[in-house]
């Protein structure tokens, strides 16, 4: 099993900004997203923009961190959003029918303004 995973965390004004930096988003690194989201979302981070540019592949394990981030964010009135996800992510979260609580933006940029105008 992989010890380590490839990501980025930054916040903007108070946004926080997880880029996921794996192809494949599965049972092998899907328990340190989970922990990653934890300590980051309990550090009072309401908002979460996570980038799924480099994501090729999901599974329900990386579903499951999405939505464990969702869950903790929603018992803080918060909000994630979903950025840049592959065509193969984002058909796996719309057939899920995720993406009526996980909203899919086309860009970090695109997610981060709609942050903004609300």
């Amino acid at each position: 099993m992989n010890e380590l995973i490839n990501f980025e965390i930054k916040t903007e004004n108070d946004i926080a900004i997880f880029k996921l930096n794996e192809n494949r988003f599965n049972a092998e690194i899907a328990g340190m997203v989970k922990a990653e989201f934890t300590i980051t979302l309990s550090e009072e981070v309401n908002k979460l923009v996570v980038d799924m540019s480099e994501v090729e592949y999901c599974d329900s394990s990386g579903l499951s961190a999405l939505l464990l981030a969702f869950r903790i964010l929603q018992a803080e009135e918060g909000e994630i959003k979903l950025a840049s996800p592959q065509k193969s992510v984002r058909t796996l979260i719309e057939i899920s029918q995720l993406d009526k609580i996980l909203p899919i933006y086309n860009s970090v940029e695109e997610a981060i303004k709609d942050f903004k105008n609300n």
